[in-house]
């Protein structure tokens, strides 16, 4: 739906004032692989479609996830969409999304922390990494930080998406958000992350099937 110009100035507004928004929580005080008291830990890994060993194809399962992380395209609309950002997911930059919540809508502050675009090794093995996390500014529901990545382990050709997100309900809102949220949001999260691998299941086979060349046929021999 095509918003007014009032709603686009509210939300250029906003976004505006994100870089003035200090986090609601400190990153550095929390190890956010382990869990904590009051914390959640959440880990998603989604498989997709393989490729052959080596490096990324052109054009393949990889990069086509690539694009969906980095443009934020795994997101359910239902529940959540960024509506402003300033460009691709760099260090600092702030994005602002609009969240669906049992008929009510939030517009939610993030800030990038990091962005990850190369080769690692894990447990001896080498994969090619592209993914970025965000993490929660003054004013969002929850504290904490999402990382998503796309992976493709070059020994085997295997490619997944995996969510890692380290959250808690955000005491800032007010006591009546507060309350809905503590009732309702967790099972509106646990929505979200399974939804997104779903979703980016479906939309990279979607990508794949519209760019995939088709097969060259070979020239018949005309019959004497």
């Amino acid at each position: 739906m095509r918003r007014s110009r009032l709603a686009q100035r509210r939300m250029r507004r906003l976004h505006g004032e994100l870089p003035r928004r200090p986090l609601n929580f400190d990153p550095g005080r929390y190890d956010m692989h382990r869990p904590q008291r009051g914390w959640h830990v959440d880990d998603y890994r989604q498989p997709l479609p393989s490729e052959p060993p080596g490096p990324p194809v052109p054009g393949g399962s990889w990069e086509t996830a690539r694009r969906l992380v980095q443009d934020y395209q795994y997101a359910d609309p239902a529940i959540i969409r960024r509506i402003r950002h300033s460009g691709p997911p760099g260090p600092g930059r702030d994005m602002l999304l609009e969240a669906r919540f049992y008929g009510l809508r939030f517009h939610l502050g993030l800030r990038v922390g990091s962005v990850v675009d190369g080769v690692v090794e894990q447990d001896g093995r080498r994969a090619r990494v592209y993914g970025w996390n965000y993490r929660t500014l003054k004013g969002h529901l929850e504290r904490g930080q999402m990382d998503q990545e796309v992976r493709k382990w070059l020994d085997t050709g295997e490619v997944e998406f995996h969510i890692h997100a380290f959250s808690q309900p955000s005491p800032d809102p007010n006591p009546i958000v507060r309350l809905g949220f503590r009732v309702f949001g967790r099972h509106v999260q646990v929505k979200f992350y399974r939804r997104a691998c779903r979703r980016m299941e479906a939309l990279t086979k979607a990508g794949l099937a519209v760019h995939r060349p088709e097969p060259r046929e070979e020239p018949r021999e005309e019959l004497r």
